[in-house]
C-alpha cells in the first residue's frame, strides 16, 4: 500500500539562463525565434550604446575625486596610526626597564603592552584601509574609461549566449531602448527536464529526497516515474482559488522514465509516495465513514448489515490501512446508503458481466 500526496506541478529546464543587456541604449530587434538552437559565444541581440551624457561623465569624475579623497584620508590615518604604535613601543620599552627595578607596578606594565598591542593593531587595519581606498580608487577610473568607451565609441555591442542550448523565450522582441541589467532572452535545453511542485508545508515535511512518484495528467496514456530530488528549505505564501493564504514549499522532482514530447513549463499532476507497507490489511476508501470521533465499517454477515468499530491507519485516495477491528477476508460494504442500519438484511450486487467489443 502506498501513500501519496497529490499536487499539480509544472516542467521546467533544469539549468536556465537568462540573458540581459550589458550596458544602456537601443535594443536593435530580436531575430530569433523560441526554440532556436544557438551555440556558446554566438551573438543573440544587438545594442547600439546610448551617448555618454554631461551628468554621467560629472557623476563619474565625482566618484572619482571622492575615491581620491577617501585614500588620501586612509593615508592619513596611517601615519596617525604609525605614530601612535612608535610611541607605544617607546613607552613599553621603557616601563620594561622600571618593572625590573620594581620603580612601577606589574599592573601598570601590563597596560603599557597592551597599549602598544591596541597600536600594532591599529596600524595593520589603517594599512588595510590604504589597500581598500587604493582599490576604490582604480575601480572608480575603470567605470569612467568603460562608459566613455560605450558611449563614446559608436560601435554596436554584440550580446553572446552564455551557453550552446535552445532559445527559451524572447523577451523583448522589439526594438527600443532599454537600461543596462533587462533580461532579453531565456536559454536552456529543453530536453533536460525537472519537475516543480509546490506542496503545502505541512505535506513537504513528510515528502524526503529520493522518494518515488508518478507523473499524471501529461498528455499521456501511462503515468511517468520521477523521483524527489530536493524539498526546498525555505517556503513561500501562496493565495488559493478561494482566497485562503497557504505556506506552500517548491518539492523538485527528477525523470526517471524519459519525458518525451514534454518541454519547458508544461503542467502535470504528481502523485509523491510518502509510506510504503507491505502486508497491509486494507478495506476501499469507500467502505469506512467516521460516528463522532471512531471510524466505522458495513460488515456483510449472513445477508445482513453489521456495523463495526475499526482502527485505522495510513489512507490515500482509494485505500484505507485497517489496523483492527476486522480481519483478512472480511467482506465490507462500499459507499453504504444512508438508509443502512445495523442488522438490516441487505442483498450484494454481483458486478455487470464483461462484454467484448
Amino acid at each position: 500500500m502506498f501513500e501519496t500526496i497529490s499536487e499539480k506541478g509544472e516542467t521546467r529546464a533544469h539549468d536556465r539562463y537568462v540573458v540581459a543587456a550589458p550596458v544602456p541604449g537601443r535594443l536593435l530587434r530580436i531575430e530569433l525565434e523560441e526554440g532556436t538552437a544557438v551555440k556558446q559565444e554566438e551573438v543573440v541581440a544587438t545594442i547600439e550604446p546610448s551617448p555618454l551624457g554631461e551628468r554621467e561623465h560629472q557623476e563619474a569624475l565625482a566618484r572619482i575625486a571622492s575615491a581620491e579623497a577617501a585614500n588620501r584620508q586612509a593615508e592619513a590615518r596611517l601615519t596617525h596610526a604609525r605614530a601612535d604604535f612608535e610611541m607605544a613601543k617607546s613607552d613599553r620599552e621603557r616601563a620594561e626597564q622600571l618593572a625590573r627595578s620594581r620603580v612601577i607596578s606589574k599592573q601598570t606594565f601590563e597596560q603599557v603592552q597592551n597599549a602598544e598591542a591596541a597600536g600594532a593593531a591599529e596600524l595593520e587595519a589603517a594599512k588595510f584601509g590604504v589597500l581598500v581606498a587604493i582599490s576604490e580608487v582604480k575601480l572608480a577610473r575603470a567605470s569612467l574609461t568603460g562608459i566613455e568607451t560605450q558611449g563614446n565609441s559608436g560601435k554596436p555591442a554584440p550580446v553572446r549566449s552564455p551557453v550552446g542550448g535552445r532559445v527559451l523565450r524572447v523577451l523583448e522582441k522589439s526594438e527600443r531602448v532599454v537600461p543596462a541589467g533587462l533580461p532579453l532572452l531565456l536559454l536552456g535545453d529543453p530536453t533536460k527536464l525537472e519537475v516543480v511542485v509546490d506542496a503545502l508545508s505541512t505535506d513537504a515535511v513528510k515528502i524526503r529526497p529520493g522518494a518515488q512518484a508518478w507523473l499524471e495528467g501529461w498528455g499521456g496514456n501511462q503515468p511517468l516515474r520521477a523521483r524527489v530530488r530536493l524539498v526546498e528549505p525555505s517556503g513561500f505564501t501562496k493565495v488559493s482559488a478561494l482566497g485562503v493564504e497557504e505556506k506552500r514549499v517548491n518539492v523538485i522532482l527528477d525523470f526517471v522514465d524519459p519525458p518525451g514530447p514534454l518541454s519547458d513549463g508544461y503542467r502535470v499532476e504528481a502523485r509523491i509516495v510518502v509510506w510504503i507497507g507491505e502486508n497491509i490489511l486494507k478495506v476501499p476508501a469507500g467502505a469506512v465513514f467516521r460516528r463522532d470521533k471512531d471510524w466505522y465499517v458495513f460488515v456483510l454477515e449472513g445477508g445482513r448489515a453489521r456495523l463495526r468499530a475499526v482502527q485505522t491507519g495510513h489512507r490515500n485516495e482509494s485505500e484505507v490501512e485497517i489496523l483492527g477491528g476486522i480481519e483478512d477476508g472480511t467482506a465490507v460494504l462500499t459507499h453504504p446508503p444512508r438508509d443502512v442500519r445495523d442488522g438490516r438484511r441487505v442483498r450484494p450486487i454481483a458486478p455487470p458481466p464483461q462484454t467484448t467489443p
